[in-house]
């Protein structure tokens, strides 16, 4: 499974690394692929995962998730 998420406030690619890190410190995140320039973040699950679970392991490092 694949989802798509666009994330405001990444500047650079520090701040790709800490919002990659966040997501696959998740157990069902197999992978995730972010770019500041697009403002994603495509993340691979292994398991159904609740988006809002997704979504706060990105705002805790104060990262807005805007869908």
């Amino acid at each position: 499974m694949e989802i798509t998420m666009k994330i405001e406030g990444m500047m650079c690619g520090h701040c790709e690394a800490a919002v990659k890190k966040a997501l696959e410190a998740i157990p069902t995140v197999e992978s995730a692929e972010v770019s500041h320039e697009k403002g994603t973040a495509v993340v691979k699950l292994s398991a159904d995962t609740p988006f809002e679970v997704l979504k706060k392991a990105v705002e805790d490092k104060d990262y807005k998730v805007i869908g």
